[in-house]
C-alpha cells in the first residue's frame, strides 16, 4: 500500500490545538503561587492525576520509538514485552508514592540533596537539563515528521509549530494546566487506539495475511535479537520511569496518598490496554508498509483509515508528543529555578520572583531546545542514549534513598558519577560494543557501585570511630 498524505487531517490537528490552548489559558487564571505552577497547588484528583501521569510516559517515546519501532523492526513478541518494564515501574512508583509525597521537594536534585549533599544536586541537575532539554528538541522534531508524512506540511514547519506549542502551554499555567491537557489527551489517545487495532487488522486482511507479509522472524521470541540485546531494549524505559522526575513532581502534585494510589492503579490499567494495542498496530503496520521509518509505523496507519477515525488517532498521538514535551520542559525549567538560580543566583527570591523565572527558563529551554534539533539534526543520536545517561546516573542513587537507609553520601555520588561515566564512555569513545545498548553496562555498575562503596565506607567509618 502507497502513503499518500491528506492535507485534510490538519483540520484535527488545529481542533485539537485551539482546544489545548483553551484550556491551557483557562487553568492559567488559576495560577496564584509556585505551588500552584508547578504541584498544581497539590490538588490532582485520581482522575486527572491518572491522565497526566499517562500522557507524560506514553509521549512519542512509544508512537516513535518503544513499542512502534520494535514491534516493526523486530516483530509483536518483543513488542509486547516492553510492557513489562513499565509495570515494574508503575509499581514500584506506587509503592514510593507516600515516601515521594513526605519530601515535598519540587525536584529530583531536591531529595538527592537531602540525602546525600550539595555535590548530588548539582550532578543531578546537570544529568536532568542534559536529558529533559533533548527529550524536548526530540518532541519537536518527531511532531514535524509526523505532520510530514500524514498532512504534507515540512518538517521545519510542523517542528516550529510544535516548539510554539510545547512552550505555551507549559508557560501559561504550569502542571496546573498541562495536567489537565496531559489528562485530556490521554483519554483521547486511549479511545483513539481501542477504535484503530480492529480497524487496522481488517483493512490488512486479518491476521493471517499479515504474518504472511512479515518476515518470519518477526514471530519469534526476540525476533532475531539476541537476549542480552533485548534486555537492552527493555531496561532503559525502566530505569527512566523509577527515577523520573515528572513522576516524582506528579506524586508530589496528588490531592493525598489515597488519589495517588487510585491514580496508580488506573495507570497501570491503561497501560494494559495501550501499549499492547500500541504492538499490535505497528505490527499490522509492517505488512501493510514493509518499506518506511520503523519509527512512522504507527502515524502511517492514520492513512489507510477513514479520515474521521485516522483524524482522532493522528490528533490523540499528537497531543501525547505535545504533552510530553511540556511535561519535560517545565520540568527542566524548575531544576534551573530551584537548584541553579534560587541556590546560587538569588538566594532570596520571593515566591513572585521564583515562578516569573521558572516561565522565563521555560523560554529559554524551549528555544534552545528548539536550536538544537534544527541547526543539529545528529544531536538525535546523542539524545536516544539520553535515558539512559538519566536512568544510570539518577536512578540507583534515587531508589536508595527511599528503600535503603543505609546508603551514605560517597555510595551515592559515586553511582551517580559511575552511571554517566560508564554510559558516555560505552556509546561515544567505545561506539557501543557487540550493537548493545549501554544501559546493560552502566546500569548494573552504577547499582554495584552504590552497593561497595557504601558498605565500604561505613565499614571504614565503624573502624575508626
Amino acid at each position: 500500500m502507497e502513503l499518500q498524505a491528506n492535507p485534510q487531517l490538519l483540520w484535527f490537528i488545529g481542533i485539537y490545538a485551539v482546544i489545548m490552548i483553551g484550556l491551557g489559558i483557562y487553568m492559567s487564571k488559576k495560577v496564584s503561587n509556585s505551588t500552584d505552577f508547578i504541584l498544581a497547588g497539590k490538588s490532582l484528583g485520581p482522575f486527572v492525576l491518572m491522565g497526566t501521569l499517562l500522557a507524560t510516559w506514553t509521549g512519542s517515546g512509544s508512537i516513535s520509538g518503544g513499542e512502534t519501532s520494535v514491534a516493526y523492526s523486530f516483530g509483536i513478541i518483543p513488542s509486547l514485552m516492553l510492557m513489562i518494564p513499565t509495570l515494574i515501574g508503575i509499581l514500584t512508583l506506587y509503592i514510593a508514592a507516600p515516601k515521594i509525597r513526605a519530601f515535598g521537594k519540587y525536584t529530583i536534585s531536591g531529595i538527592l540533596e537531602e540525602k546525600y549533599g550539595v555535590s548530588a544536586r548539582n550532578l543531578a541537575s546537570v544529568i536532568v537539563l542534559l536529558a529533559y532539554v533533548g527529550i524536548v528538541s526530540y518532541q519537536m522534531k518527531g511532531f514535524g515528521f509526523i505532520l510530514n508524512l500524514t498532512t504534507g506540511m515540512s518538517v521545519e514547519l510542523g517542528t516550529i509549530i510544535a516548539a510554539v506549542l510545547i512552550i505555551f502551554l507549559a508557560m501559561i499555567g504550569g502542571l496546573k494546566s498541562v495536567s489537565q491537557t496531559d489528562a485530556l489527551s490521554g483519554f483521547l489517545m486511549v479511545g483513539g487506539l481501542v477504535i484503530t487495532v480492529p480497524m487496522i487488522f481488517a483493512i490488512a486482511g486479518g491476521w493471517d495475511s499479515i504474518v504472511e507479509n512479515v518476515p518470519d522472524s518477526h514471530l519469534t521470541a526476540t525476533g532475531g535479537l539476541t537476549n542480552i540485546q533485548l534486555i537492552g531494549y527493555l531496561l532503559p524505559s525502566l530505569f527512566l520511569l523509577l527515577g523520573d522526575q515528572n513522576m516524582y513532581q506528579r506524586l508530589a502534585s496528588s490531592k493525598g496518598d489515597a488519589s495517588s494510589r487510585k491514580a496508580q492503579i488506573g495507570w497501570l490499567l491503561i497501560m494494559l490496554i495501550i501499549s499492547p494495542a500500541i504492538s499490535l498496530i505497528a505490527f499490522a503496520s509492517r505488512s501493510l508498509f514493509p518499506d518506511i521509518d520503523p519509527g512512522m509505523a504507527l502515524m502511517a496507519t492514520t492513512l489507510a483509515m477513514p479520515i474521521a477515525i485516522g483524524g482522532v488517532l493522528l490528533a490523540a498521538a499528537a497531543a501525547f508528543i505535545i504533552t510530553t514535551g511540556n511535561s519535560y520542559l517545565l520540568s527542566a525549567a524548575t531544576n534551573m529555578t530551584y537548584d541553579i538560580y534560587g541556590k546560587y543566583i538569588n538566594r532570596h527570591a520571593s515566591d513572585e520572583k521564583q515562578l516569573g523565572m521558572t516561565k522565563v527558563f521555560i523560554v529559554i529551554l524551549g528555544a534552545f531546545s528548539y536550536l538544537l534539533i534544527s541547526f543539529f539534526p545528529t544531536v538525535l543520536e546523542v539524545q536516544m542514549y539520553a535515558y539512559t545517561v538519566y536512568g544510570a546516573g539518577i536512578t540507583p542513587a534515587i531508589l536508595a534513598v527511599f528503600f535503603w537507609k543505609r546508603v551514605n553520601a560517597i555510595g551515592g555520588i559515586s553511582s551517580m558519577v559511575v552511571g554517566v561515566v560508564t554510559t558516555l564512555v560505552w556509546e561515544i569513545i567505545l561506539g557501543k560494543p557487540f550493537e548493545l545498548n549501554s544501559v546493560v553496562i552502566s546500569v548494573p555498575a552504577a547499582f554495584i557501585v552504590l552497593i561497595v562503596v557504601t558498605l565500604a565506607t561505613q565499614k571504614e567509618t565503624k573502624h575508626n570511630s
